[in-house]
């Protein structure tokens, strides 16, 4: 059988692995299957911390493009033991992902978490549903101020997780201020346990 990573280990890259020393390792990798085809408890517990990917798509002529999809955490949603499924929000409406799909329909989701130094990379088929408003309203987040025009349902080939060299770590705004807003309600419980120490220490004084 062909090992799933073979979506991206193509003849050429196998030679330029041999080439810089790279293949006997990813060769031992292929021979447990190569990158994974299921998605995993472990994937599905990311994706609900994941707030921001990018999808990538070809037109027929093979011209990449990459575009941000953010929203909610949470807002990728596992659909299937190998499908992934979210709300295509209103953007700018230039729909060069909606016209690639149309033409060429296999796609990549690039997942990134600074926080935590990870990154993933998703290879499959993505598909454009505009004509089932229950499913385009189930993948809606929860109070989230913005207007579904579809929705993207991509069907999982292979996934791999990189390792973290070189990648920055970075937090997110909203997880800094939940941090601050805890240090500063305890400091201000110190605050306050402190001045009834010293308010007992003076009358103890007196």
């Amino acid at each position: 059988m062909t090992p799933a990573s073979d979506i991206a280990f193509t003849p050429t890259v196998k030679v330029l692995q041999e080439q810089r020393g790279s293949r006997a390792g990813y060769a031992r990798m292929e021979e447990r299957g190569g990158f994974r085809t299921v998605i995993s408890e472990d994937l599905a517990q990311f994706l609900a911390t994941v707030d921001t990917a990018y999808l990538a798509t070809a037109n027929a002529a093979g011209q990449p493009y990459a575009q941000h999809r953010g929203g909610p955490r949470g807002f990728i949603r596992m659909v299937g033991a190998h499908t992934l499924a979210f709300a295509d929000f209103t953007g700018n409406k230039q729909f060069i992902s909606t016209g690639n799909l149309a033409e060429n329909d296999k796609a990549f989701l690039f997942l990134m978490d600074y926080a935590h130094r990870r990154r993933i990379k998703i290879w499959g088929r993505a598909r454009v549903v505009t004509d089932d408003a229950a499913l385009i309203e189930s993948l809606m987040p929860g109070d989230y101020r913005a207007r579904a025009e579809q929705a993207i349902l991509f069907d999982v080939a292979a996934w791999d997780i990189n390792c973290p060299q070189h990648i920055p770590q970075k937090i997110d705004a909203k997880d800094v201020a939940e941090a601050v807003a805890r240090l500063e309600g305890r400091i201000a419980d110190l605050e306050t346990e402190n001045a009834a120490l010293k308010a007992t220490i003076e009358r103890n004084r007196a």
